[in-house]
């Protein structure tokens, strides 16, 4: 369900109907023909997403940019899925390209849950610490043999230096509508933060539409498009992006977080937002959350 922001132009996407998934199924997969494909709501841009029957969705990456993931997540989601507390969408068939659709897809289990967002979450607290406990799990798993960052996941994991020219120019944009010394502040300081080089399992991309809820409660963690090893701190992001002040505290706490790695975190939800409000004037919630946090931090420093 990714929408985040990826480095140079947008890639040419691709469009994909029923019709045509239909086909690619009965081709394919027979055993599945006879059932009802439609789209799904808010599929998200990555990815073309459609229901197969009551219990399955067909996921079409969008771009040959997206198509890279999917032998990845094929790999990689059934080494992860049994090592983690949550619910992940382990592919259940990988599609080859056909119906005059160019790339490879998959079949995936339908995970129930909706979207996360703030009005939604029932205890916003305990969804922080379950959010954390998932990725302290995924951490722990053995990245022997993982995809490092790469083109396959717009570099997710590597230096946030990747992403110094896109900020600066959304920063230029943004002067005269935000505290642009102070965002250069926090940014400079993210860039600045040392990580330890101890590379480990991260998702790529947390965010709202990412995280599923049930009856308020975290419930599962989809779309690890942008998964790999390296340094987790992008991660970290959705402690300014959908947590609260409360549950930011908690969540860095149940992670154990030093102040290198979350000064990292807030420059990739900083980046995000940046990027967002540039391209389209939204998230300035986020950014005010940014900022509050981080003057919060000055203020205490000696």
């Amino acid at each position: 369900m990714s929408t985040t922001p990826s480095l140079g132009p947008a890639p040419r996407r691709v469009t994909v109907d029923a019709e045509q998934v239909r086909r690619l199924v009965a081709d394919q997969f027979p055993q599945w023909a006879g059932l009802p494909v439609r789209p799904v709501s808010h599929g998200g841009w990555d990815n073309w997403t459609f229901h197969l029957g009551d219990r399955m969705s067909a996921r079409l990456p969008s771009a040959a940019e997206y198509a890279l993931a999917v032998g990845k997540e094929q790999q990689w989601l059934p080494v992860l899925a049994p090592q983690l507390p949550l619910p992940i969408p382990v592919p259940l068939a990988e599609g080859r390209p056909g119906a005059d659709y160019p790339f490879p897809w998959s079949v995936h289990p339908w995970l129930d849950g909706e979207p996360a967002n703030a009005d939604r979450i029932a205890d916003p607290v305990r969804f922080a610490a379950g959010l954390a406990g998932f990725l302290a799990a995924l951490r722990s798993v053995d990245i022997d043999g993982a995809p490092r960052p790469g083109k396959h996941n717009w570099f997710r994991g590597g230096t946030l230096r990747t992403y110094d020219e896109s900020a600066r120019r959304a920063l230029a944009k943004l002067d005269g509508q935000v505290d642009v010394d102070l965002a250069r502040e926090i940014w400079e300081s993210a860039l600045d933060a040392s990580w330890d080089g101890v590379e480990r399992w991260f998702h790529g991309d947390v965010a709202a539409g990412n995280l599923l809820l049930d009856k308020g409660n975290l419930a599962a963690v989809i779309d690890f498009g942008t998964c790999g090893a390296g340094d987790p701190a992008c991660d970290v992001a959705i402690a300014w992006t959908l947590l609260t002040a409360e549950g930011r505290q908690v969540f860095r706490e149940r992670l154990s977080l030093d102040d290198a790695t979350w000064a990292r975190g807030r420059g990739w939800a900083l980046w995000k937002t940046l990027v967002a409000c540039a391209q389209a004037n939204r998230e300035w919630r986020v950014l005010g959350e940014i900022f509050a946090e981080y003057g919060f931090k000055r203020r205490r420093s000696p």
